[in-house]
């Protein structure tokens, strides 16, 4: 009985950690928002990529930033880093004030990537390093939301391949429906 309560505790300090791993940053409690300032709803960086994703479709809003705030985790640089990741070199910027006078300048992509950066009510940078984050239920949220925009990079990318002979006539709109279709 001694390995079986041995094999219990090791299984519940696992399932412990990974629930903290997935916990949001608790940091910025939603509770304690005072105000959410939209600074860009859309930019691009040098990561776009108009064949996944054009900017001009993505547009941040408080509701994301609401969402990114209770879901978002901590992760390192290079976990982060473009090179290494995702990316639709899209973001949107906000500044969020809470309570306490503090304010967190967050750029989030619509792939759930989120910097942050913190500020004093007199707008400067705190002792607080850059922040890092991943959402994944940002992403799948928002990804949902831009099925069309991103039917319509599909489209452009398709359309082009299409256009140099890199895919027989008429193979776009097919490919364009089976990916309709698996969304």
């Amino acid at each position: 009985m001694n390995k079986f309560n041995s094999l219990i505790v090791t299984i519940l300090i696992v399932a412990t950690g990974i629930a903290v791993a997935e916990a949001a940053d608790r940091r910025y409690p939603l509770a304690y928002v005072q105000k959410i300032e939209i600074t860009e709803p859309s930019r691009r960086t040098a990561w776009e990529d108009k064949d996944f994703l054009d900017c001009d479709d993505v547009v941040l809003t408080e509701e994301d930033v609401r969402y990114a705030l209770l879901h978002m985790r901590r992760v390192s640089w290079s976990a982060y880093a473009p090179e290494n990741t995702d990316t639709t070199g899209c973001k949107g910027s906000v500044l969020v004030t809470f309570k306490n006078g503090r304010i967190l300048a967050m750029g989030i992509e619509p792939t759930g990537r989120i910097t942050t950066a913190e500020y004093d009510t007199g707008m400067k940078v705190t002792a607080s390093p850059a922040g890092f984050y991943e959402c994944d239920p940002c992403r799948e949220r928002k990804m949902k939301l831009l099925k069309d925009a991103l039917y319509r990079a599909d489209e452009r990318r398709l359309k082009k391949l299409e256009a140099e002979g890199k895919i027989p006539p008429g193979e776009a709109e097919r490919r364009l429906k089976t990916l309709r279709a698996s969304r």
